[in-house]
């Protein structure tokens, strides 16, 4: 079975900071393109950043850039994302994704997906 899971998440001040990860399992994770999304109530779910697959530089959001970090570990077969500066804004369930071709960060170019894991941004 094909599995991605997200750990991480959890409850943390404005301006704090936290750290996601996302383990695969199943299988290769280095054969595939990542990235990691959110989608808060009532939104749409949207990219938060994800590696090309045209050159493999990473992509971060607008709202985002400069506060997020996208990683990837292929020796432990995970991805993480570094968050800080966080701001109420990005409280959101996030997940991680995989897929075999992404220059979008769109959520129709991933495969698989995580169950998500829920950061809340409050003070």
């Amino acid at each position: 079975q094909l599995q991605l899971v997200e750990s991480g998440g959890g409850l943390v001040q404005p301006g704090g900071s936290l750290r996601l990860s996302c383990a695969a399992s199943g299988f290769t994770l280095g054969y595939y393109v990542i990235g990691w999304f959110r989608q808060a109530p009532g939104k749409e779910r949207e990219g938060v950043s994800c590696f090309s697959s045209s050159d493999d530089s990473a992509y971060y959001a607008d709202s985002v850039k400069g506060r997020f970090t996208i990683s990837r570990d292929n020796a432990k077969n995970s991805v993480s994302l570094q968050m800080n500066s966080l701001k109420p804004e990005d409280t959101a369930v996030y997940y991680c994704a995989a897929g075999l071709w992404s220059d979008r960060c769109a959520t129709y170019e991933y495969d698989y997906w995580g169950q998500g894991t829920q950061v809340t941004v409050s003070s």
